[in-house]
């Protein structure tokens, strides 16, 4: 069974970190493209970033920029997301997918093929 796990959520103060995780099993992350997404309530889903499996270049909206950065961990058949600066707008349920076709900011909320069921992260004081 194909699958995608994503942890590292909770509570946060402005200004702090977190590092979320994003665990396959029953398939390969590095074969795949992996895209983080995000939906705050009452509002749609943002992709934030994502990395192909091909090109080691990392992609990320302009709302995370410079805050999050995501990276691979292909021996733990994981993908991270390291997020600092918390703000409040961060707020939101985080969702991991992938797809084996490579993706973009632009082009990542078309389609991926498999998804996780998402992590909370609330950024309050």
């Amino acid at each position: 069974q194909l699958q995608l796990v994503e942890s590292g959520g909770g509570l946060v103060q402005p200004g702090g970190s977190l590092r979320l995780s994003c665990t396959a099993s029953g398939f390969t992350l590095d074969n795949y493209a992996i895209g983080w997404f995000r939906q705050a309530p009452g509002k749609e889903r943002e992709g934030i970033s994502c990395i192909n499996s091909s090109d080691p270049i990392p992609y990320y909206a302009d709302s995370v920029k410079g805050r999050f950065t995501i990276a691979r961990d292909n021996a733990k058949n994981t993908v991270y997301l390291q997020m600092n600066s918390l703000k409040f707008e961060d707020t939101a349920v985080y969702y991991c997918a992938a797809d084996p076709h490579p993706v973009t900011i632009a082009t990542m909320d078309y389609g991926m093929d498999y998804w996780g069921k998402g992590t909370l992260v609330t950024v309050s004081s």
